[in-house]
């Protein structure tokens, strides 16, 4: 058996730790990045209110702010308006022009301070600035640098007080690409994506081991299996595989030991029956010799009806890949060479319905052709002795027995139809049972068995046996998985 190097227990604990660490990494890397763009953008703002100051009232501009006079070309140009054809400027240019009015105080007298933003493709949102007499016209810049700066630009900016000449602005050093920190934010979401989608994968992965294993087992009766199992996966798994193996190995000796033990009670019922039959030929009385002979064939048949029903159990033979529609065909000749009524019914063209559409409201219907072969994964001998089974049942019974096949893309069904059975399908179905018999057990020879073993049968091949009610009698249908 493959050797696994952990538990469960193991790899949920190192599950949990990666989770715990690589989420703690994710936060701290975002928090120091939203920190970071934080300070960028406040510096920013308190930059812009004290370049406010700086226009208005003059004095040295803030730290990382450059203003410089216009030449006489580029004054005329920004007294038009042409902002964009000014020397210097971004390339393309697209420009954003704002107008900040404070009005007059006791402190301070009234100024329009007028600016054009040139950024290359990029016009900057105003929607969030407000310019109400309230906010103060210090705030309205600051805020006007603070989106500037969140936004990787190089801008110039042109401004004028009043009537005063335009001046250049350049504050590259504040709100500038170069100035901005670095956004480990994206990194954060990448690395708990990747490390989730690394943990739900080993996950997974351990999970398929048991998925495999289960899938196994549910087939195991179907399409057969090995003596014992091997597997990979944790150490849980591997001490499930052991248990398992141990059961089948106890289970497999169980049923051989039985039926061990009924082949040597057969072997040994034998010589002394084969006495009863010689010492019965010797007693004049015809009549209780018929009895006796009788009698003798009973006990011996028996015997071999469980045989039969523990070389079942056993389940033996190896599923294959065979024409169920062959097989019918076959036994219902062999029926009808030796003149019993036995007759194999077709099923005709058969309705499937077809996939949705986008293009259709309705699912479409199609027909499978009449003379296809019905293809499954059985084992045939054990099909054809519970084929045999249901015919004979129905001979017994009914009289006659007429044999159809049916099958879809999972299923197929064997159905047998008597012809003017007593029996409800309700009776039938408690006739399943081991040794239950109807009631003209003397009209008719059998020991019980004959429908158990068809049960079993259905059942190692994943399928069910029902009876209802046809048109000339009781309908057994013997369905089985098709794959």
């Amino acid at each position: 058996m493959k050797q696994a190097l952990h538990s469960l227990r193991f790899f949920g604990i190192a599950l949990a730790l990666t989770a715990f660490v690589c989420g703690l990494a994710s936060t701290v890397l975002w928090m120091q990045s939203a920190a970071a763009w934080e300070r960028h953008l406040t510096r920013s703002y308190y930059t812009g209110k004290a370049l406010f100051a700086t226009l208005t009232a003059g004095g040295n501009p803030p730290a990382g702010v450059e203003i410089t006079p216009l030449s006489p070309a580029d004054q005329a140009l920004a007294a038009e308006a042409a902002f964009s054809r000014i020397s210097g400027t971004p390339r393309p240019a697209l420009v954003t022009n704002v107008t900040i009015q404070q009005a007059a105080s006791a402190q301070q007298p009234a100024h329009t301070l007028s600016l054009a933003v040139v950024a290359a493709e990029l016009r900057y949102p105003l929607a969030k600035i407000s310019f109400r007499d309230d906010t103060g016209a210090a705030d309205t810049l600051g805020a006007l640098t603070r989106i500037m700066a969140s936004h990787c630009s190089d801008p110039v900016m042109f401004a004028s007080v009043d009537t005063q000449p335009w001046q250049r602005i350049d504050g590259t050093a504040v709100w500038g690409c170069a100035a901005a920190p670095s956004d480990y934010r994206l990194i954060a979401v990448l690395l708990a994506v990747v490390s989730l989608g690394v943990m739900v994968t080993v996950f997974l992965d351990m999970t398929s081991h048991f998925d495999r294993f289960a899938a196994l087992l549910r087939s195991r009766r179907r399409l057969g299996g090995p003596d014992s199992y091997e597997t990979s996966g944790p150490r849980e798994l591997r001490a499930i595989v052991a248990a398992v193996n141990n059961y089948l190995e106890t289970g497999r000796e169980q049923l051989e030991k039985r039926a061990m033990v009924l082949s040597g009670v057969s072997h040994d019922l034998g010589t002394p029956a084969t006495r009863l039959r010689l010492r019965a030929a010797l007693i004049d009385d015809p009549d209780l010799r018929q009895r006796l002979e009788r009698d003798i064939d009973q006990m011996t048949g028996i015997i071999d009806s469980v045989l039969t029903y523990t070389r079942t159990e056993l389940d033996s033979e190896e599923p294959r890949q065979i024409s169920l529609t062959s097989l019918v065909e076959a036994l219902v000749a062999d029926y009808s060479d030796t003149g019993q009524p036995v007759t194999f019914r077709p099923s005709g063209a058969q309705k499937v319905q077809g996939g949705r559409s986008v293009f259709m409201l309705r699912r479409g219907q199609g027909t499978l052709p009449e003379e296809r072969r019905v293809v499954v994964t059985a084992r045939p001998v054990a099909l054809q002795r519970a084929l045999s089974n249901l015919i004979d049942n129905a001979l017994k019974y009914g009289r006659r027995a007429t044999v159809e096949l049916e099958a879809d893309a999972d299923t197929a069904t064997l159905i047998v139809e008597d012809e003017g059975a007593d029996y409800r399908p309700e009776d039938l179905e408690k006739l399943v049972a081991p040794y239950r018999r109807g009631t003209n057990t003397d009209a008719v020879q059998g020991f019980g068995l004959g429908l158990t073993i068809v049960a079993s049968i259905a059942s190692m091949h994943g399928g069910t046996l029902n009876f209802e009610a046809g048109a000339t009698g009781i309908r057994a249908r013997l369905s089985i998985e098709r794959n």
